[in-house]
């Protein structure tokens, strides 16, 4: 039986097979397989950690970082010595000249990434290829997320491409080529149908954008190192390498400008509108789950807090930014996140987490940090407008974070005990006061208590009393019968 050559636990274990090549001598093939093993795996841990927080990803790509780096120095010298070859004709100074100092430099880089590989944790490695394949099997390759995930680095590659072409820059091609490379990395590790259709077109742009940098590289280590005897040689080999430079931005140009554009055929692939903030929101939702320890509370909480959020403002408008019922619906399925870390304290934790976090694509950053403040004020002090993460506001944002704390403390209430009893919430008014029927609800069960302790944010802000009281079932309805009529 073939083993199949894909996957992170295949990877990473093949990292350390190419280490012992890379050791005998460090030639150009095995420092070229174990940087393709170690990027692979840096890749997939780059992907999988944007939605699994466990840390051992970020260590696992941490490890890797100062052998990958230091490989690659390496790597260039030996791709450098191939190009010089390449242009070097009969009786040429310059050629010799650059040769011998690449021939030096690969010296001091080789003894460099001896001492990197012999730092290199093997033992740590093979712990992390156990276990971190296993967390990575339970995320579904070719998913809404990961297709996500791809429309965040799509977005940042064409960014980067529409700079490139507006400057036409060194640093700008090769930041282009990096973000073309994180975007193929990603298709081509979860996204195995989109992968099979486009990896001959991202390679090939991925190799003719590499290939310039090289040049570039080459160009400015020959003036670096003044290799030139002459104007006439030196302008000769700028010649060259121009030459061949500009005939790789031709055809990346070709493929990649207008409107047959493969920008456009993969952009084609991937969300469009509605359904980005569908996945972003999956993606928060995975997220949060990998942390918190019952999330399903988490979405019954989440279920209640917009209940009552859509039953206060039919009665009394009082919350009036826009995205004010998306921020409580974050808020709410993120509030206990912070129970990964500490029992004690978790909502200051939880606002730690989601501040931190990312915003994924589709849902601003401004929205993400207000839901990260509701959630800190599930629970525990109030939101007092002196308070560390409420001073820097603006006055009707405070009040908005007020309101929505105050629906979420009180929803979180309602399952309290974490059994599920109250799934549906109704708000009235009265007399001046709201009434919330809470269905399983009772004066003498336990988490009575914590209601009533919890209404009284609602009730400060909301400046009136709020009673909460049973849902009564609905009463089934008694078909009237109509009488038959007898002919005559």
């Amino acid at each position: 039986m073939v083993r199949k050559k894909t996957g992170l636990s295949f990877w990473m274990q093949r990292v350390l097979q190419e280490c012992d090549r890379a050791a005998l001598d460090f030639a150009p093939d095995p420092v070229h397989d174990l940087r393709v093993a170690l990027r692979r795996c840096r890749s997939m841990a780059d992907g999988v950690m944007a939605i699994d927080p466990d840390p051992a990803w970020k260590e696992m790509k941490k490890a890797g970082r100062r052998l990958f780096r230091q490989l690659g120095e390496l790597r260039d010298v030996h791709i450098m010595q191939e190009w010089v070859h390449k242009f070097d004709t009969v009786g040429d100074p310059v050629t010799s000249s650059i040769l011998q100092h690449l021939a030096a430099r690969e010296t001091e880089l080789r003894q460099l990434a001896f001492q990197a590989l012999e730092e290199f944790d093997r033992k740590q490695w093979r712990r992390w290829g156990k276990e971190l394949p296993r967390r990575a099997a339970r995320l579904r390759q070719g998913s809404a997320i990961f297709k996500h995930l791809a429309l965040e680095r799509w977005t940042e590659a064409y960014d980067l491409h529409r700079r490139a072409l507006r400057n036409r820059s060194q640093t700008a091609f090769h930041q282009l080529r990096i973000g073309i490379k994180r975007f193929r990395y990603i298709v081509e590790n979860f996204l195995p149908q989109q992968h099979e259709a486009w990896k001959d077109d991202l390679k090939e742009m991925q190799d003719l954008l590499g290939e310039v940098h090289d040049l570039d590289v080459l160009w400015a280590t020959a003036l670096q190192v003044a290799v030139f005897p002459d104007a006439e040689s030196k302008s000769r080999w700028h010649g060259r390498i121009l030459e061949e430079r500009s005939r790789r931005i031709e055809k990346y140009h070709v493929k990649m400008v207008g409107p047959n554009s493969r920008w456009n055929a993969w952009r084609a692939e991937l969300p469009h509108g509605e359904q980005i903030e569908k996945a972003a929101l999956l993606r928060l939702k995975l997220w949060a789950s990998l942390l918190d320890p019952d999330f399903t509370h988490s979405t019954r909480v989440a279920n209640l807090a917009l209940q009552l959020y859509d039953g206060l403002q039919a009665i009394k408008p009082a919350i009036h930014e826009q995205n004010s019922r998306k921020v409580l619906h974050l808020a709410a399925l993120l509030h206990d996140v912070g129970r990964s870390h500490h029992a004690k304290g978790h909502h200051k934790e939880t606002y730690r987490l989601v501040h931190r976090l990312r915003s994924p694509l589709g849902i601003r950053k401004h929205d993400l940090d207000a839901a990260a403040i509701v959630a800190r004020y599930h629970r525990g002090a109030l939101p007092r407008t002196g308070k560390k993460t409420l001073k820097s506001l603006p006055p009707a944002e405070k009040r908005e974070i007020q309101h929505l704390a105050g629906i979420l403390r009180l929803a979180n209430a309602f399952d309290a005990e974490r059994n599920g009893h109250t799934q549906r919430l109704q708000v009235s008014q009265k007399n001046g006061f709201f009434t919330v029927a809470a269905q399983g609800y009772s004066a003498r069960s336990a988490s009575a208590e914590t209601v009533a302790a919890a209404r009284h944010l609602l009730e400060v802000v909301y400046r009136r009393p709020v009673m909460i009281r049973p849902l009564r079932p609905r009463k089934p309805r008694v078909q009237r019968r109509v009488p038959s009529q007898t002919a005559k």
